[in-house]
C-alpha cells in the first residue's frame, strides 16, 4: 500500500513550456518591431509603449485583488495584451486613451470572461477596434514629426504610387509597430523557431488574402500591388502575432486552416469593399467569434468508433 500512485483526469502528458515561458518568448519576439517603432516615431512612442504595458498589468492586479481571485500578472499574458495594444495605436494618440484601451482590453474583454484562457477575443485587438469605434479620429490620426501623411493603404486606395521598399523597411505612416515588415517578420522566425508558433495559421491567411486580392483587387497578379497589400497596414503584425493567439484560434490542424481562409477572406472583404482601408483588426476578431464553430466541425471522429450507416441497426 506505500507504492500507490496518483490517479488525476487527462491531459496526463504535458509541455514543458508554462505560459509565462510563452508570453516571455512573445515578449521578446516584439521587441524588434517595438525598438524601431521607438526610433521612427520617437520617445512619443516609448512613452505610449510603456504606459499602455503599466495600464494592463495594473488593471489585472487590481481587478484580481479587488475580485479576491489569484493575481496572474506574473504569466506576462497582461504585458503581451499592453505591448500589442500599444503596437497598433497611432503614435499622436493622446495618453488617456492608451489607459482607456487597455483597461477595456484587461477588464472588459480578459477578466469578465474568466481571465487567460476564457476570452473570446484578442484582448488587444478588441481594444484596438473599440477604440477605432468610439474615436475614430484620433485613431486615423498618423501625424508624425509635424508631418501629416496617408498610410501607404489609403494612398494606394486613392490611386497613388507607394515605395515599396519603404513599405519594407518601415519608414511609413502607420501604427506604432505595424509598418517595418522586416522588424515584424524577425521576431516571427524567432517565434516559429522556438515552436512557440506554427507557420500554418499565419501562412493560410496570407496565401488566402493575396489571391482575394489578384482575384478582386482591381489588379489582377501585378507583384507590386500584391507585395503592397502585403506590406501595408496590420497584416503582418496581425497574421504573425494576434492571429495565432492560443486561446483565441483553433487547436485543431483543420480547424487552423479553416480559420486561416476566414481571416484571408474577411481581410480581403474588408479591404476591397469596406469604408476603410484596412481590415484586419476587424477580421481578426470576427474570426475569433467563429472559433468554437471552425472547432466543432473540425474535431477529428475518436479513435476505435465506427459511424453507424442510416437504415442499419447495430
Amino acid at each position: 500500500m506505500n507504492d500507490l500512485r496518483n490517479v488525476s483526469s487527462s491531459p496526463h502528458v504535458r509541455a514543458q513550456e508554462s505560459s509565462a515561458d510563452l508570453m516571455r518568448w512573445v515578449l521578446i519576439a516584439l521587441l524588434p518591431a517595438s525598438l524601431f517603432g521607438i526610433w521612427h516615431f520617437g520617445p512619443k512612442a516609448l512613452f505610449l509603449i510603456v504606459l499602455t504595458v503599466l495600464v494592463c498589468v495594473a488593471a489585472e492586479f487590481l481587478y484580481e485583488k479587488g475580485m479576491h481571485k489569484p493575481v496572474t500578472v506574473a504569466d506576462g499574458s497582461a504585458a503581451v495584451t499592453g505591448l500589442l495594444l500599444a503596437l497598433n495605436l497611432p503614435v499622436s494618440a493622446p495618453w488617456w486613451l492608451a489607459v482607456l484601451g487597455g483597461v477595456f482590453a484587461i477588464v472588459v474583454v480578459k477578466q469578465l470572461f474568466g481571465g487567460l484562457g476564457q476570452n473570446f477575443m484578442n484582448p488587444a485587438l478588441a481594444a484596438r477596434c473599440f477604440l477605432l469605434i468610439s474615436f475614430a479620429a484620433r485613431m486615423t490620426d498618423f501625424t508624425y514629426d509635424a508631418v501629416s501623411g496617408a498610410t501607404p493603404l489609403a494612398a494606394m486606395r486613392a490611386g497613388e504610387s507607394v515605395d515599396l521598399v519603404s513599405m519594407f523597411v518601415g519608414t511609413t505612416a502607420g501604427t506604432i509597430g505595424e509598418t517595418s515588415v522586416i522588424a515584424i517578420l524577425l521576431g516571427a522566425l524567432l517565434l516559429l523557431w522556438k515552436k512557440v508558433i506554427s507557420i500554418r495559421i499565419p501562412g493560410i491567411y496570407l496565401l488566402t488574402f493575396v489571391i482575394f486580392m489578384a482575384l478582386f483587387g482591381g489588379h489582377g497578379l501585378d507583384p507590386s500591388y500584391l507585395a503592397a497589400q502585403v506590406c501595408g497596414g496590420g497584416l503582418m503584425l496581425g497574421a504573425w502575432f494576434m492571429a495565432t493567439d492560443y486561446v483565441t484560434s483553433p487547436i485543431t490542424p483543420a480547424g487552423q486552416i479553416v480559420y486561416g481562409v476566414c481571416l484571408g477572406l474577411l481581410t480581403g472583404v474588408f479591404r476591397c469593399f469596406g469604408a476603410s482601408a484596412e481590415g484586419v483588426s476587424y477580421a481578426i476578431i470576427l474570426s475569433n467569434l467563429l472559433v468554437p464553430l471552425i472547432e466543432r466541425i473540425t474535431i477529428p471522429a475518436a479513435f476505435g468508433i465506427a459511424r453507424m450507416k442510416r437504415g442499419k441497426k447495430a
